[in-house]
């Protein structure tokens, strides 16, 4: 209601960008490789712990002496150190991947809305618009739906995404306006 005609072209252009892009495909495919990284790492973790367990009693021969398997539980002491960080970091490593591609998505659907429309001013001027409006866009949006929107839904959090974070679903609106105005040139 708050849009004119141009900004609201620009809008909606920009989210059928998203559908000419096969950006839903793109991101389910994304989620699916954090979710791959995170199961992989998970099972590394599993392995290393349980793996450790099962060969401890491996280094030793029937007569209670050492036949060199003090090596091997020096290796499987170094592969559960490596598999604890793994396991830590490695959700972090993928979600940022996730965002990162995310965000470049959605630069490439603000150059497909003003190839679409030819007119990336309305782009630029509704991103603008909704950037300074004070009120929220939807009452119930949470973190889990905030990249379901062409910009984050929640003000509160408004100034961090202002700047931009790693774990942001959407580039800064500062910098999605200068690239649309740098196409107009």
């Amino acid at each position: 209601a708050k849009l004119t005609r141009d900004e609201l072209q620009g809008v909606m252009a920009h989210e059928i960008a998203h559908i000419r892009h096969y950006d839903i495909r793109f991101s389910m495919l994304m989620a699916m490789m954090v979710g791959l990284i995170v199961l992989a790492f998970d099972a590394l973790l599993r392995f290393a712990w349980y793996g450790a367990w099962m060969g401890a009693g491996r280094g030793r021969s029937g007569g209670g002496k050492r036949d060199g398997g003090g090596g091997f539980m020096i290796f499987i002491i170094i592969v559960k150190i490596v598999a604890i960080i793994l396991a830590v970091v490695a959700p972090f490593l993928a979600k940022i991947i996730q965002m990162t591609y995310s965000r470049r998505r959605e630069y490439l659907a603000d150059a497909g809305a003003a190839e679409l429309t030819r007119n990336p001013e309305g782009l630029a001027s509704a991103l603008k618009k909704l950037a300074e409006d004070k009120e929220p866009l939807v009452e119930t949006a949470n973190r889990g739906m905030a990249h379901m929107f062409i910009m984050n839904p929640l003000r509160k959090k408004k100034s961090r995404h202002e700047r931009g974070s790693l774990f942001s679903s959407h580039p800064p609106v500062a910098d999605r306006i200068a690239k649309l105005i740098a196409l107009t040139r």
